[in-house]
């Protein structure tokens, strides 16, 4: 997918697409809104007023003071090392691709959270 069309996503699409993902493995929407609000400091009335308004990743981004464990985030997403990310946006994006599917996959939360490094 070309950059610029992942950049004006609007935060709806992906979060639906989150849910489905989370829910289906056991998880719950409460929990992904847990790992989101502790990656980009929302608290969940402004992610569902983002999901709500379908802003896009860029601006959600923009708006949200991102965890200083966040760089403490490594591996890989959809084949990329996160590490080897340059823009810092899409390296954004993937830390909260990588925490939801470590939540989808059942890792505990102070895990995810990076708790204790």
């Amino acid at each position: 997918m070309d950059q610029e069309k992942l950049f004006n996503m609007s935060v709806s699409h992906l979060y639906g697409a989150y849910c489905k993902k989370v829910e289906r493995k056991g998880g719950s929407e409460a929990d992904l809104m847990k790992v989101i609000g502790w990656l980009t400091g929302f608290d969940s009335k402004t992610v569902k007023k983002h999901v709500k308004d379908q802003t896009t990743l860029k601006n959600f981004f923009k708006g949200a003071n991102l965890n200083p464990s966040a760089r403490l985030i490594t591996g890989k997403i959809c084949g990329v090392t996160i590490q080897d990310i340059q823009d810092p946006l899409m390296k954004k994006i993937r830390y909260l691709d990588k925490v939801v599917d470590e939540l989808a996959n059942g890792r505990p939360m102070e895990k995810i959270f990076r708790s204790g490094r």
